[in-house]
């Protein structure tokens, strides 16, 4: 069943083909989760939920049935976000050969991806469930004024030995509000480098996202045993309907971020 009602557009594949490609392009360029993360899947259109196992899940045998512990059964949440191509840009592509402005598609690739990054970081209350910054058992760290002295150093010192002591191994992540990554950026004295050359060398990388709010982050191991993201279908373009002459379309994805142990996360506040 083409689901995506392509093959019903009056469109044909030269067309879907630069769609896709804006689409794919721009994404990758607005999305910071999926940077860190692993994918679990794509698992398909059909997949309507997905399983988030524990690190401790065990089996128990009674009576002849077989029960897991430790394991919960999520809906996989559907985003979306429509855009619009006027059927007058399409008419002087064909009749003049102007190349057509793809900024709606672009526009609504990276509206997407900031919807993404929000599941993944805050979770969602319409479909209860939570994301990295929120999930239940994640450890916290108040931190203190980065903008001085050796301050962001040693509080991020201080988290990277609070998830070692959690027995959770593997590299670490810094995910940083606006402001906090800035404040990285100032040469710390008698050192001639900037605080972030200086806890780059102890991490796997350092993202910022302008929707964490200011003053927020979190460090985090992102192994794949504690945490990933499940992806049914990826992010992908449909046919609507052609309204009032203009064509409508709808980019849509099913994904869901999996805390599998809150010890790996570090919450700053």
């Amino acid at each position: 069943m083409d689901y995506l009602a392509r093959d019903g557009s009056p469109f044909e594949g030269d067309f879907w083909s630069k769609i896709d490609k804006v689409v794919v392009d721009t994404a990758a360029r607005t999305l910071t989760g999926r940077k860190f993360l692993s994918i679990y899947g794509p698992l398909g259109a059909g997949a309507t939920s997905v399983q988030c196992d524990k690190f401790d899940k065990e089996e128990t045998f009674e009576n002849g049935i077989v029960k897991t512990t430790g394991r919960v059964f999520y809906e996989l949440p559907q985003i979306y976000q429509d855009f619009d191509i006027l059927w007058r840009d399409i008419e002087n592509n064909i009749r003049s050969g102007m190349p057509l402005d793809f900024s709606s598609v672009a526009g609504a690739a990276q509206n997407l991806a900031k919807k993404e990054d929000s599941l993944i970081f805050f979770g969602s209350e319409t479909v209860k469930c939570k994301g990295l910054m929120n999930t239940p058992g994640v450890q916290n760290l108040k931190i203190a004024d980065w903008s001085k002295d050796e301050n962001s150093f040693a509080d991020i010192v201080k988290a990277i030995n609070m998830i070692r002591e959690k027995d959770v191994i593997g590299d670490s992540v810094l995910v940083l509000s606006n402001n906090l990554y800035l404040d990285l950026q100032r040469i710390q004295a008698g050192t001639g480098m900037t605080e972030y050359s200086r806890i780059s060398k102890m991490l796997n990388g350092v993202y910022r996202s302008s929707l964490i709010p200011a003053g927020k982050g979190m460090l985090i191991c992102p192994e794949f045993q504690y945490m990933d993201l499940a992806i049914g279908i990826d992010m992908v373009a449909a046919y609507l309907e052609q309204k009032d002459l203009n064509h409508s379309f709808r980019l849509i994805e099913t994904v869901l971020p999996r805390v599998k142990n809150s010890d790996a996360i570090v919450v700053f506040g």
